[in-house]
């Protein structure tokens, strides 16, 4: 991948230190420059610089592999969410090496997911977990440590009924804020660093679309490519950390009423109107596997498996809990998609709301 660290394809340390005294630092840096610039950047003869660009080339180039490698390599390969009925469908949970979307509106339990896997992460594997930390990136302030640590205690309450094991939890789970796009970007762009040094086995992104929303006007002229490049390039480092460590990225996404190629403000939330995944459909094609949360009363939710590369449309009815969301295994359904993109998959929304004074 071009903004692979020149330092991790194989070079010299003299040479990626030279280079990088020059603000030339990723792979792309370096092959955007002519020969003759980087002959003089890096202080090499023409044979020299040839080999060096070889090598670079050969780092970011993709590997040629058979459909029987990724057989052997998937085969294996997934995390489970520790729900069961969810496994079974995703034929062993989220798989590695991919991108995980988990899209809804407000309240429905996005960042409790992604609590709930941040703690199974940091099990032993003998528990179904990983094994290892998690790198996770809060662009809402939505994480709460004391939730995190009710859920670990709750949802499992023989494994971390020693103190010492929540502590050692909550120590594994690495928490970025990242709070702007250029923040966002910028840690994305390091990640390869910070997944070595914390041996980190899941990342987790919520949410990507809080802070585009937030800083891209879509009723502008020329806002919108800019905004998509922006996603795109995100959703390319994002692909290559979870194929590169094997590991699992799972990101959460708001949602929108559809308008076309224009999107609504947030009252879609209210509304009881065509509502769908917030970013538009050029996003909604970056991700692997794309789960709906969705209301369906006051007390009792779903979620829909939208998009997958292996398991069918289907159906499971759950409530959050103390211990986080509960599904109710004995009530899945799987069903035909009559929709032509997950893009446009519609999701329910919360209308109502039931007022009870207080005695």
């Amino acid at each position: 991948m071009a903004t692979r660290l020149l330092k991790r394809t194989g070079i010299s340390n003299e040479i990626s230190d030279r280079l990088k005294r020059q603000q030339i630092e990723s792979c792309k840096d370096l092959l955007s420059l002519t020969p003759i610039e980087v002959m003089h950047a890096a202080g090499l003869s023409y044979q020299q610089m040839s080999v060096l660009l070889q090598t670079v080339s050969k780092a970011v180039a993709p590997p040629v592999t058979t459909a029987l490698d990724l057989w052997k390599q998937n085969s294996d390969s997934c995390f489970s969410t520790s729900f069961p009925a969810l496994d079974k469908l995703l034929r062993g949970g989220l798989p590695c090496r991919t991108i995980t979307e988990v899209t809804g509106p407000s309240g429905c339990g996005k960042t409790q997911m992604c609590l709930m896997l941040s703690v199974v992460a940091t099990m032993p594997k003998s528990e179904g977990g990983l094994d290892s930390s998690v790198i996770y990136i809060d662009t809402e302030s939505a994480f709460s440590a004391e939730r995190l640590v009710e859920i670990a205690q709750s949802r499992f309450p023989e494994y971390f009924s020693c103190k010492e094991r929540v502590l050692q939890m909550a120590r594994r789970v690495i928490l970025f804020r990242e709070l702007t796009c250029d923040d966002v970007v910028r840690r994305l762009e390091r990640l390869e660093e910070d997944i070595i040094s914390t041996s980190a086995g899941l990342i987790i992104l919520d949410s990507v679309a809080s802070v585009v929303r937030k800083e891209f006007d879509t009723t502008l002229p020329g806002i919108l490519m800019h905004r998509s490049n922006l996603l795109t390039h995100e959703a390319s480092i994002l692909k290559y950390l979870a194929h590169q460590f094997n590991i699992p990225v799972v990101l959460t996404n708001q949602i929108t009423t559809h308008f076309g190629d224009q999107e609504s403000p947030s009252s879609a939330e209210v509304d009881s109107g065509c509502v769908t995944a917030a970013l538009g459909n050029t996003w909604s094609h970056s991700v692997n596997t794309r789960l709906i949360v969705q209301y369906v009363n006051a007390h009792q939710r779903q979620i829909l498996i939208a998009k997958s590369s292996v398991a069918p449309f289907a159906v499971l009815n759950y409530t959050i809990q103390k211990q986080g969301i509960c599904i109710d295994e004995n009530d899945s359904q799987e069903t035909l998609y009559q929709g032509t993109d997950p893009g446009l998959q519609p999701i329910k929304v919360r209308t109502g709301f039931t007022y009870r004074p207080v005695d």
